[in-house]
């Protein structure tokens, strides 16, 4: 699955991109919501959501990247999330959060920073329907790709498979023509692309692209 991330898309033509989205062989409409305090970064709120949302034909992914997050579950899911992903870094209750998306409604993800081990999702994977690994230190688009991101996305893939978990995993960060098939074959469901897809001169044949790997 390729989820196009709109943080990398043209805010003064975001319906020409949306559509663009919506006519390719994407499968999610990824959204990354940072709030300048867990990540050096603002992106947007609730109400871009909800504008995506106007115009979206494919499910929306939302990533958040803010601390305290279930503070703004409920805000979210009603914007049109249709996926919510939070970090395992700022929940130190991750069941009750991991239960309120799913009581919402929501499919229910966990986010790792490049620095947090895999093991710490031995206790929640089974409730899990996504875990999103990483692949550059959040906050920002345009990042190099840290290569550490193949080992981790084959132990998620063994945890998932030890635990029987229906976990898919997500990659988000750095993503591209020269890493997604590794990605894949290392057990990725999921990939993130912004500038990859956006910065192309041709977005979707670059998402067609995506889409013949593997």
């Amino acid at each position: 699955m390729i989820a196009p991330s709109v943080l990398a898309a043209d805010f003064a033509n975001l319906q020409r991109d949306i559509e663009m989205i919506n006519h390719s062989p994407a499968d999610w409409f990824h959204i990354d919501i940072m709030d300048g305090v867990f990540v050096p970064n603002i992106s947007f709120g609730i109400s871009v959501v909800e504008a995506v949302n106007r115009y979206a034909a494919k499910p929306l992914d939302v990533h958040l990247m803010i601390v305290q997050p279930e503070r703004y579950l409920e805000a979210f899911r009603k914007a049109g999330a249709q996926v919510l992903t939070v970090h395992y870094e700022a929940c130190p209750h991750l069941h009750r959060t991991i239960q309120q998306i799913k009581d919402l409604g929501a499919k229910a993800g966990v986010a790792l920073n490049p620095h947090t081990p895999v093991s710490v999702l031995e206790d929640i994977i089974a409730n899990l329907d996504l875990v999103l690994i990483m692949s550059v230190n959040p906050g920002f688009g345009g990042q190099k790709f840290i290569e550490n991101t193949y080992k981790k996305v084959q132990q998620v893939a063994t945890l998932i498979a030890q635990l029987g978990s229906q976990a898919i995993i997500e990659i988000d960060g750095g993503v591209d023509m020269s890493n997604a098939a590794q990605l894949h074959a290392a057990g990725a469901g999921v990939l993130v692309a912004g500038s990859a897809v956006f910065n192309s001169p041709s977005p979707t044949q670059t998402i067609a692209n995506f889409k013949k790997i593997g």
